[in-house]
């Protein structure tokens, strides 16, 4: 058995910022990742309507923090965590193994929710992977090779989160300049009263707006109640009920945490609230363990967001106290520096922190732009999107469709539950979907 001073599970914005600041101090450090990328998972709609590619928004780990000589990396599952022996068991395409540490940092990230109608998960498209996004791209692409009239060409996106309205509009937009005008109908469905509902006032109304204008049909105060066999049944507020004939149907309603946050509970005792995620300290340690950290989106702690700058504060922090920057049992302090989220071209909106005043339109969309692209890994992929941007929103090109070949025939049906890692059964209810985060910190 392997041993290493730090393990930290997970290659999100956690993840990642964590293994970098332990870097700093020469701590020896173990990264396990499921899939082996760097995920900039507020691109990942960008992908699904072609206007980026996936390799560009997901490096591998390892060429991330290939300059950190003291942080090794592994491509698998952690399926147990010993932490009276201090021992994580994790699955390879080699086999099972298992690695010692002296320190646990676990960053294991969100899961989609269906609030108690996990059967939806086979019939909707989720946005958490980059697989996801593959898939919703080529739906949509056999959307749009389909007859004008036919219900293939509705699409319905659940939840009018960040997510939610980058994926409506960016639909509106694709169906608007790449496709020439061609008919599309958008559907955005929200059970509270109104888009964007963390922003609320001038943001959201700002929203909505520009998401109407687009051609989007905006359902606020409505329920999602069923979804069959291509039909997905709305009620509104007045209790009137009616059917959406869609040929796709997105999902961004709700998250919890992943089934990693189970194992950790059991092994330290943590409790957990209703979306499964780890009641961790104010120091960021879970239950009774001094050295087993829990950050991001599987935790909760207080009003924190489940969003990426709060993981990659923590992830620093945890780290800070394992190089004894700061004193064990120290406090997290999140520090606030605003929140934006895209409509479409170039339609945005930002909400800075200080009090300051909220940006909408232009100015908000370019900040949108230049904070994204800063925070993307790599030059490389900066230059690549940049590229890709300036062919979707300047021009009408689609650079993720035009590599990977023509529209196909027949539209896919949407990945089955047990192919969709992210969003395994917990077995409890989600959270709605928060706002998009200003990825920075």
């Amino acid at each position: 058995m392997r041993s290493t001073h730090v393990v930290v599970i997970g290659s999100g914005f956690g993840g990642l910022a964590a293994a970098k600041q332990l870097a700093k101090s020469g701590v020896e450090t173990t990264l396990i990742s499921a899939n082996g990328e760097h995920l900039f998972q507020p691109l990942l709609y960008q992908v699904a309507t072609g206007v980026t590619e996936g390799e560009r928004i997901a490096p591998p780990i390892a060429e991330v923090l290939r300059r950190r000589r003291t942080v090794d990396t592994i491509t698998g599952y952690v399926t147990a965590v010993d932490a009276e022996r201090k021992v994580v068991t994790y699955a390879t395409a080699d086999g099972v193994d298992e690695i010692a540490y002296t320190y646990l940092i676990v960053a294991a990230g969100a899961a989609q929710a269906y609030f108690g109608h996990d059967e939806w998960a086979d019939r909707t498209f989720a946005l958490k992977t980059l697989d996801d996004a593959t898939a919703l791209r080529a739906r949509l692409r056999a959307a749009f090779a389909a007859p004008a009239d036919s219900p293939e060409r509705t699409v319905v996106v659940v939840g009018a989160g960040a997510t939610g309205v980058e994926v409506a509009g960016q639909v509106a937009e694709l169906a608007r300049r790449h496709h020439r005008g061609a008919e599309a109908r958008i559907h955005l469905v929200e059970g509270a009263a109104d888009v964007l509902p963390f922003y609320g006032g001038k943001l959201s109304a700002y929203t909505r707006a520009t998401l109407e204008k687009a051609g989007v049909m905006v359902h606020t105060g409505t329920f999602v109640t069923a979804i069959e066999d291509g039909v997905v049944t709305v009620k509104d507020g007045a209790g009137a009920e009616r059917d959406i004939a869609a040929g796709t149907v997105v999902w961004s309603a709700g998250v919890r945490a992943t089934p990693l946050a189970g194992v950790i509970a059991e092994a330290t005792g943590c409790e957990t609230d209703r979306a499964g995620r780890l009641l961790i300290n104010r120091d960021l340690t879970v239950g009774g363990r001094a050295d087993v950290f829990a950050i991001g989106d599987m935790t909760g702690l207080g009003a924190l967001p489940g969003q990426s700058p709060v993981a990659m504060q923590q992830g620093r922090h945890a780290a800070d106290i394992i190089r004894g920057v700061t004193g064990p049992g120290t406090h997290f302090r999140y520090l606030d520096k605003g929140s934006m989220a895209m409509i479409d071209t170039p339609h945005a909106v930002v909400e800075p922190p200080l009090g300051l005043p909220r940006l909408t339109g232009l100015i908000a969309w370019a900040g949108w732009l230049a904070v994204h692209l800063y925070y993307l890994a790599g030059m490389a992929n900066r230059v690549a999107v940049l590229r890709d941007w300036l062919r979707a929103f300047a021009g009408d090109a689609r650079p993720g469709f035009a590599a990977n070949g023509g529209a196909p025939q027949a539209a896919p049906a949407a990945p089955a539950a047990e192919e969709r890692v992210a969003s395994a059964d917990l077995g409890v209810a989600g959270l709605p979907d928060g706002p998009r985060n200003v990825p920075v910190a």
